[in-house]
């Protein structure tokens, strides 16, 4: 099936105006294409952005202030610059991506940087690490033309690479993927750019089409994009990038991972799958050269875990689970990501509450609820009063628990203080059963509280 989809892909006489945009009046995703790294032409960007405009839903601008390029080589000391250099333009600009260029003797590689691209919001496949290569030639400054497959391959791409989560802005990018994905099939005649390209383009089909069907429970589905992926994989002998590897083993990770949620038969062997997957990609992924790619593997393989013990409420599950959190705490800080960094606090609780009542360890009550306060850094009670009382509720818990196994005098009076805090907030908010609930918990640790003072008097 992969090799369908290469043999109808490269080169065909279609013009581009075949898929241009329609209606003035239809949205657009605003896409900034920043200057290029090219010591020998200075306006690839600028005719790349002139190119994909002419592209359905999409408005590019180059962006061509002067910036320090040096980081465009994605060497592992200067991924940090260019991470925090694009969130910089994307605010600035008010862009859905990025696209860097970078000159490689007679090749351009673009790479593609969205919003939030590392906390699973948008539901964006694509790496910042995904490497697209296109012919140098096509944005100097000459006559010749981008073959239309190339650049509605570079247009899936693009649209991919949109992480947001707006409701209409996905129903947007699914309709603009159904007509790249159409069209993609409907390619069909061959002048192959070259051996050297051919990995980079299946990656690129396998992660369009998983873009359009990662909610698809057709198998057959399945079965084009992991052969897409696949052969990617075959023609890494070419490949001297052991981050493209890698990639290519995250993407068939993601894909097994959606195919464990969406697929009714035989959801244990998606899952084996995709901790398999996500296991060699962070191989290829060292978290002391790509820390963020690494951390963001952990954070979906904790994922998977944890919805493996809400099956079968196994305790090494969620240790698992733990363990692969933990790690992407490690590269997800407050600092950088204070918001993916609550979430994963608020994560870390969870983990830590539920093996800490299943095993009846108190010291992971103690650990979760330093997580559930960290969360609270984030989600606070003059920003999300109800939001903060829940977690507010949830340390009650944890302290009660506690409290109640170990006759502790003190940490029963936290636990009161903690569910008074809460309380107010529900009263307020209406919330009738909640106030219900912990009135009633109150009740308990008054008489449990009472019982322990008759017995030390």
């Amino acid at each position: 099936m992969a090799w369908k989809f290469w043999n109808n892909f490269l080169h065909t006489t279609d013009k581009i105006s075949d898929f241009d945009s329609g209606s003035m009046n239809e949205p657009k995703f605003k896409i900034v294409v920043a200057d290029f790294y090219d010591n020998i032409n200075s306006c690839g960007a600028i005719n790349l952005a002139q190119i994909l405009n002419k592209c359905e839903g999409l408005e590019v601008q180059a962006y061509t202030e002067n910036f320090d390029h040096s980081f465009l080589n994605l060497e592992s000391r200067n991924i940090f610059d260019l991470i925090d250099m694009g969130q910089s333009i994307l605010k600035q600009t008010k862009a859905e991506v990025i696209v860097w260029g970078y000159r490689n003797k007679d090749k351009i590689r673009l790479n593609f940087q969205s919003k939030n691209q590392y906390e699973n919001y948008g539901n964006s496949f694509v790496s910042l690490m995904d490497y697209f290569y296109i012919p140098a030639s096509i944005l100097d400054d000459s006559k010749e033309e981008i073959p239309s497959s190339l650049l509605l391959l570079l247009y899936g791409a693009i649209v991919s690479s949109i992480n947001n989560s707006e409701t209409e802005k996905q129903i947007y990018k699914k309709y603009l993927l159904k007509k790249i994905v159409n069209k993609l099939s409907q390619i069909d005649s061959v002048q192959a750019l070259g051996i050297d390209y051919m990995s980079y383009v299946l990656n690129f089909l396998g992660i369009t089409y998983l873009s359009l069907a990662y909610e698809s429970s057709n198998i057959e589905d399945f079965k084009v994009i992991k052969d897409l992926f696949d052969a990617a994989l075959k023609h890494c002998d070419t490949i001297t990038h052991n981050t493209h590897v890698g990639c290519i083993y995250y993407h068939l990770g993601q894909l097994y991972d959606c195919a464990s949620k969406s697929m009714k038969k035989h959801p244990s062997s998606f899952f084996k799958g995709a901790i398999k997957n996500y296991q060699t990609a962070q191989k290829h992924l060292s978290k002391y050269t790509y820390p963020y790619e690494y951390g963001n593997v952990c954070y979906k393989i904790s994922d998977l875990y944890q919805n493996y013990w809400k099956k079968t409420q196994e305790n090494q599950a969620l240790r698992d689970a733990l363990f692969q959190l933990r790690e992407a705490e490690k590269v997800y800080t407050q600092a950088l990501f204070p918001e993916f960094w609550g979430k994963i606090e608020g994560q870390l609780g969870y983990l830590l509450h539920n093996l800490g009542y299943a095993t009846k360890n108190m010291e992971m009550c103690r650990l979760a609820t330093e997580a559930y306060k960290n969360q609270q850094k984030i989600i606070t009670e003059k920003k999300q009063p109800k939001l903060w009382a829940e977690i507010q509720e949830k340390i009650a818990d944890l302290l009660f628990f506690e409290g109640r196994n170990e006759n502790n005098i003190e940490v029963l009076q936290e636990a009161l203080s903690a569910y008074h805090d809460a309380l107010y907030v529900f009263e307020n908010e209406l919330e009738t059963s909640r106030v219900k609930q912990i009135k009633f918990n109150i009740s308990r640790i008054h008489d449990l509280l009472s019982n322990l003072q008759n017995t030390y008097d």
